[in-house]
This record gives structure tokens, sequence and C-alpha cells, in this order.
């Protein structure tokens, strides 16, 4: 089975290199392509935070993994990639909620993306309450040691 996706818009910001930590700062914009329309934005002010689809283009087939220690660090249990949120995965799929700041016309300013400059997006939806999890989230302790300084 073949699956045929094209990226409808690109990320824009100060980001040029995949880093681990510090993304708070990072304000991004992200613009449709020529081929969307622009009614396809059409009232996304309405809503305040929203999930951006993403390719991790700059990873290397070669660097894709199915098992090992997140961020390389041996202080975390060895996962598999399914239980990280790394970069190189199979698919070279991203997806993060972000805080919709301002939309314009074709293009959208987001807070808490991780996706670095050029970054092609793949789908663009809103954040609706009924789609969240429902009752607790549940992770290993590690995880919030290696997200302390993720988003500051």
């Amino acid at each position: 089975m073949d699956i045929i996706v094209y990226p409808i818009a690109k990320v824009t910001n100060k980001r040029t290199e995949a880093t681990d930590d510090n993304w708070g700062d990072t304000i991004s914009e992200i613009t449709l392509l020529n081929h969307i329309p622009d009614e396809a934005m059409d009232n996304l002010e309405e809503f305040s935070h929203l999930e951006i689809i993403y390719y991790f283009d700059q990873v290397e087939p070669g660097e894709i993994i199915f098992s090992g220690h997140p961020r390389g660090n041996t202080k975390y249990p060895k996962m598999g990639i399914l239980g990280q949120r790394k970069k190189d995965r199979p698919n070279q799929i991203g997806i993060c909620t972000v805080e919709l700041l301002e939309h314009k016309g074709r293009t959208i300013m987001v807070k808490y993306l991780d996706a670095i400059d050029g970054t092609p997006v793949l789908d663009i939806k809103p954040v609706f309450r009924e789609f969240e999890p429902k009752g607790e989230i549940k992770q290993p302790a590690w995880v919030s040691n290696l997200m302390k300084d993720y988003w500051k």
C-alpha cells in the first residue's frame, strides 16, 4: 500500500537545528503553500490551540531507530521508538499542540511548536476539548526529568 501525502504549509522561525531544549521562546509562522486556497484557514482564530502535524524532512533514513535510550542518555531506560517522541521515527512524522497567537490571511503565528525553520506541515487541526485525554495521564517519572527544560 502506498500512501502519498503532500505538505500544505511551511514553518518559518529562528530555529535551524533540532536541539532538545529551550523551545519556549520560539514563535513560529506557518504559511499555507500556493496550492492550498486561502479559505482553508477561515475562522481559525476562533480556536486557542491547534495540533500541527509535520514532517521531519531533515532526518536521514540511516538515522531512523526502533529502540534506544531517550536522547541517547543511558540514565533513561531503553525504550522502543513508539514509547518516545524522537524525530528519528520510521515515518518521520511529528505532532505538537500549539497556542495560536495570531491569524492573518494565509499565515498563523504559533507558540510551543518544536519544528525547525523550513519544516513542511502536513496538516493543521483545531484542538477540541472533546478530543483531549479522558482521565489521568500516566507516564514514567523519567519523562518529566527529560522534559524539564524543553519549553524554557
